[in-house]
C-alpha cells in the first residue's frame, strides 16, 4: 500500500498481548476487550483499516499510552465473525508501519493519530544482497530443525520484491519472543534489521543443534536400554525352550552367599526363593531393582556373626573411672551384669533404662561400657520418632520402602550381640501412622525378640544376645507395657563436688586440646570452678558447664595472642571481664524467716529446683486467688491445703471463720512457668498457717509432701531430685513424708552429709518443725523456726514443675 510519509490519520487502535504483526502478514486471532471490540466495528464502519500495537506488558487490561510500544502496523481488517461470550474472531493484513503521535483512551474505543514510519533512504547495495543472502540461508537450516513450519514458507521468502519486505516475512515467521520482535519492527534502517535477524537466527540455530544432540543421546540410551531388554527376553525364551534354563552368574553368586551364611532353614528357603524370582524377572525391570536390594540388605546383616567380649571386671570398672566420674550406681549395675554374663555366657541380653536429667552422661557410660569390653555399640536417636514404621520398617510393596531403625543398627554394629543405645526413649510420639512405642514392645522383650520380624526384611531376626540401653529424663512419659520391660537405673544430678570433679578431670583437659593449650600455658583456680558451676551455670548435668569453659579459653586464646601472653591463670576476678556479671545468685532462697513464705521442692525433668510458696491473708469476703501457673491438681491441693487448716482451726488457735472474713492469695513465683502436681499441699498448708497466726517460717527448711483433708502427709515422687536441689540452695533441713524414707537409701552421700530429713505423717508435725514459736528466738534475735517447703510433685511429671 503506498503511503505518503508525514501524512498524518487518525485510526482506532487494537492492542495486541504478546503478538507484533508485520507489514504483509495475515494472521487471525480473537479479540475480547469491550474497547478492542468497539475499535474493530468502528474501523469496519469507515475503511477498514485500524492500527494495531504491542502492549508492553501483557497483563494490562487497560493500556494507556505509556503502556504501547510507540511503533506499530496499520492493518486492513479482511474478516469479521462474532462469537459465543461477545467475543470476536477477525482477520488482519498488515499494511505499513506507523508511529503513535497522540493517544486516546477515553472514548468507546481507544483511538491515536498516527504518522507513517520514516524509512531511511537506503539504495539497494552489496551488503544488502549478502544480508539478504545470508539470511536466506540460515533460514533455510533454521527449517530443519523446526518440523512444525509450513513446507513452503522457504519458497514464499524467495518470493520478497526487496529487503524491507523480505525482512519482514522472515520476522514474521521466526519463533520470537515479541520483545525481540518489536525491535524487528522498530528498527528502521533495514540493514541493522537484517544484521539482527541474522544474529537472532545464528543463535536460535545453534541452540537448536545442541537440544537436537542432547535429544538423540537420550533416544540412543532408550534404544539400547530396549534392545538389551528384548534380547534378555529372547534369551530366557530360547533358554526355556531348550532345557538349558539355568541361572546367570548373578543369580549363583547371591545362592552360594546364602548357603555360606548357614541361616535357619527358614530364612534361608526363602531367600532362595527370592534368587529364584530374580531369575525369572526380566533385568531391567523395577521389580528385579527391589529384589536385589532386598537380598544385599539380608545378606549385609550380622547373621551369626558375634563378637567375643573380653570382659575383665579390674579393668572395666578402672575404665568406667577414669571415663566418668561418680554415677556409682549405675556403675556397679553394669559391672553386676558383666560378671554375670562372664560366669553365665549363655545369658541373654539385658534391657537397662538410664532415668535422669539432661547433661548426667546416661549415653556416654553406655558407650563406655561397650569399648571397655570390646562390644560394637550403635546408637538409635528416638526423639520425636512418631512412625511405627521406623521401628519396624517399611513393607517392600512400597516404593522407597527401607529397613526400621532397629535392624539399621545391627547392620551398623556388624555383629549378634552389640550393646544398643535407644535414646530419649521417653520423646517417642505417636501420630494416625502409629504408635512407635508399641513397636518397641517386642525389641524390648527379652523372651519375644528371639524373632524379632521387620517388616521390609520379613524374616525373624534374633535380638536375644543384643544388650539394650535405653535413655530417658521423664519416667511418666513412657507407656506402663514398655517400662515393665526395663530395669530402670535413676542418674542424679551431679553435686558441686562431682562438678568440679568433671570439670577438672574431664572438662578442661578436652578443651584444652580444643583449643590447642596445654596445662601449663593455662589453668583455672580452684575457686574460679567453683563460682562458674554456682554463678554462670544452672543444671544438673555438666553440658552448660562445658560449653562455659570452652567460651572462657576461646577468650583466653585471643587475648594470649593479640597480647602475647605467655601463661594465662583465670582466678575468680577475672570470670566477670570474661563471661559478664553472674547470671545466678542464692536469691531463690530467702535469707531471713517470713510470714506466709515457705520453701517449696520442685521436680522437673531437668532436675530439682527450689520453689517458694506465697500467701497473703487480707480482710475480704473469703475469696480465694491461686497464680502463678497452677495446673489443676494443685489448684485442688491449695484448696484441699485451705480445708485442712480450716478443719484444724480450734487446734491450731486460728479463728475458725477466717474463711468468711479473710480473702486468701496463693501464689508461686516465676509465673511463666507452669507448675503441677499434688505434693505441694503441705507447703500451702504451712504457708497458710502462717499467715493467719502471724507466725514466721524457718527459712533454712524446706518440705514436700501431699496434704489430706484430714491433715495426713502422703508420699511423694522425685525425693532423689529435690533434696538435690535442697541442699544446692543451702537448705539445711528437709521435710518429707514418711512414707517416702525408704527412699533416703538412694540419696546421694554428700547430701545426707549435710541435709537433715525428717519424715512426718502429719500436718501438726509440719508446723511444729517449720513454724516458730512466737515465744522462741533464735541466737540472731529472730523466732526461732523450722521450715518445711513443698513445690515438687509426683516422679511424673512434664517439662513443667511438678510439685
Amino acid at each position: 500500500m503506498n503511503v505518503q510519509e508525514g501524512m498524518t490519520s487518525i485510526m482506532p487502535v487494537l492492542p495486541l498481548r504478546g503478538l507484533v504483526i508485520f507489514p504483509g502478514m495475515l494472521i487471525h486471532f480473537d479479540v475480547a476487550r469491550e474497547k478492542s471490540v468497539n475499535a474493530l466495528y468502528s474501523a469496519m464502519g469507515s475503511d477498514q483499516h485500524i492500527f494495531v500495537v504491542a502492549q508492553k506488558d501483557p497483563a494490562i487490561d487497560a493500556p494507556l499510552k505509556d503502556d504501547v510500544f510507540e511503533t506499530g502496523v496499520v492493518a486492513k481488517i479482511v474478516q469479521l465473525v462474532k462469537q459465543p461470550e461477545n467475543m470476536v474472531r477477525v482477520v488482519i493484513e498488515g499494511q505499513y508501519r506507523a508511529e503513535i503521535k497522540e493517544y486516546n483512551a477515553d472514548g468507546e474505543f481507544i483511538s491515536a493519530i498516527v504518522e507513517p514510519v520514516k524509512y531511511i533512504k537506503n539504495k539497494t547495495t552489496v551488503m544488502n544482497l549478502a544480508l539478504v543472502r545470508s539470511v536466506r540461508n540460515v533460514f533455510e537450516e533454521y527449517l530443519k530443525y523446526m518440523p512444525k513450519m509450513p513446507s513452503d514458507i522457504l519458497y514464499k521468502s524467495q518470493n520478497a520484491k526487496n529487503a524491507d519486505d523480505f525482512s519482514d516475512f522472515i520476522a514474521a515467521n521466526i519463533q520470537a519472543g515479541f520483545e525481540s520482535k518489536q525491535r524487528i519492527l522498530a528498527t528502521k534502517d533495514v540493514t541493522e534489521r537484517l544484521e539482527f535477524i541474522l544474529d537472532f537466527l545464528t543463535n536460535e540455530v545453534y541452540l537448536l543443534k545442541i537440544e537436537r544432540e542432547l535429544t538423540d543421546k537420550a533416544r540412543a540410551k532408550i534404544d539400547e536400554s530396549q534392545k538389551e531388554y528384548m534380547l534378555r527376553e529372547q534369551l530366557q525364551i530360547i533358554k526355556s525352550e531348550l532345557g538349558e534354563d539355568e541361572p546367570d552368574d548373578e543369580i549363583r553368586e547371591y545362592e552360594e552367599k546364602i548357603r555360606e551364611l548357614k541361616l535357619p532353614e527358614e530364612v534361608e528357603t526363602t531367600l532362595l526363593k527370592e534368587c529364584a524370582k530374580l531369575d525369572k524377572t526380566p533385568f531391567m525391570s523395577q521389580e528385579a531393582a527391589v529384589i536385589r536390594t532386598y537380598l544385599d540388605t539380608c545378606l549385609e546383616l550380622p547373621w551369626n556373626v558375634y563378637s567375643e567380649d573380653d570382659i575383665d571386671l579390674k579393668r572395666v570398672a578402672e575404665s568406667l573411672d577414669k571415663n566418668h566420674y561418680g554415677l556409682k550406681k549405675v556403675k556397679e549395675r553394669f559391672l553386676e551384669y558383666l560378671a554375670v554374663k562372664k560366669n553365665a555366657p549363655d545369658m541373654k541380653g539385658q534391657i537397662i533404662c538410664l532415668l535422669g536429667p539432661p547433661g548426667v552422661g546416661k549415653t556416654s557410660i553406655a558407650k563406655s561400657v561397650a569399648e571397655a569390653i570390646g562390644k560394637k555399640y550403635a546408637r538409635v536417636a528416638l526423639g520425636g520418632v512418631r512412625d511405627e514404621a521406623e521401628i519396624r520398617g517399611h513393607r517392600r510393596t512400597y516404593v522407597g520402602s527401607m529397613p526400621g531403625r532397629i535392624i539399621n543398627a545391627m547392620k551398623q554394629a556388624g555383629t549378634m550381640n552389640p550393646l544398643i543405645v535407644l535414646d530419649e526413649i521417653d520423646k517417642l510420639a505417636s501420630d494416625y501412622k502409629g504408635d512407635p512405642t508399641s513397636a518397641l514392645l517386642e525389641v524390648l522383650d527379652s523372651e519375644q525378640n528371639n524373632t524379632f520380624t521387620d517388616h521390609y526384611i520379613d524374616l525373624p531376626f534374633d535380638l536375644s544376645d543384643v544388650m539394650f540401653v535405653t535413655t530417658a529424663n521423664d519416667y511418666s512419659t513412657i507407656p506402663a507395657p514398655l517400662r515393665d520391660r526395663m530395669e530402670v537405673i535413676e542418674l542424679p544430678s551431679y553435686t558441686l563436688v562431682e562438678k568440679i570433679n568433671i570439670a577438672k578431670k574431664h572438662l578442661i583437659p578436652k578443651q584444652l586440646k580444643n583449643c590447642g593449650l596445654n596445662a601449663k600455658d593455662f589453668k583455672f583456680t580452684p575457686k574460679a570452678v567453683e563460682i562458674i558451676i554456682n554463678n554462670y551455670t544452672k543444671e544438673a548435668g555438666v553440658r552448660n558447664l562445658e560449653r562455659t569453659i570452652a567460651s572462657v579459653m576461646r577468650k583466653s586464646v585471643y587475648k594470649k595472642l593479640t597480647e602475647d601472653i605467655e601463661k594465662i591463670t583465670i582466678s575468680n576476678k577475672d570470670l566477670e571481664e570474661l563471661l559478664g556479671p553472674a547470671k545466678y545468685s542464692d536469691s531463690e532462697k530467702s535469707n531471713k524467716d517470713e510470714v506466709g513464705y515457705v520453701n517449696g521442692l520442685a521436680w522437673t525433668s531437668v532436675g530439682g529446683e527450689l520453689l517458694p510458696i506465697e500467701i497473703a491473708v487480707m480482710q475480704g469476703t473469703g475469696k480465694i486467688e491461686l497464680t502463678g501457673s497452677l495446673g489443676d491438681v494443685m489448684k485442688e491441693s491449695a484448696k484441699t491445703a485451705v480445708t485442712c487448716i480450716r478443719s484444724h482451726a480450734d487446734e491450731l488457735n486460728i479463728d475458725p471463720m477466717f474463711y468468711s472474713t479473710k480473702d486468701i492469695h496463693i501464689h508461686a513465683p516465676e509465673g511463666a512457668v507452669p507448675k503441677d502436681g499434688p505434693s505441694a499441699g503441705i507447703t500451702m498448708a504451712t504457708a497458710l498457717y502462717s499467715a493467719l497466726s502471724n507466725k514466721k517460717v524457718r527459712h533454712d527448711v524446706a518440705m514436700t509432701g501431699e496434704i489430706t483433708l484430714r491433715g495426713k502427709v502422703l508420699p511423694i515422687g522425685g525425693l532423689n531430685e529435690k533434696s538435690m536441689a535442697a541442699y544446692k540452695n543451702g537448705i539445711k533441713t528437709v521435710i518429707i513424708p514418711k512414707e517416702n524414707s525408704r527412699d533416703l537409701a538412694e540419696i546421694d552421700e554428700d547430701v545426707k552429709n549435710n541435709v537433715t530429713f525428717i519424715p512426718v505423717s502429719d500436718i501438726k508435725e509440719v508446723l511444729k518443725i517449720a513454724v516458730l514459736d512466737k515465744t522462741e528466738k533464735t541466737p540472731s534475735g529472730r523466732k526461732k523456726t523450722k521450715k518445711s517447703l513443698n513445690a515438687s510433685g509426683i516422679d511424673e511429671s512434664m517439662k513443667e514443675v511438678t510439685l
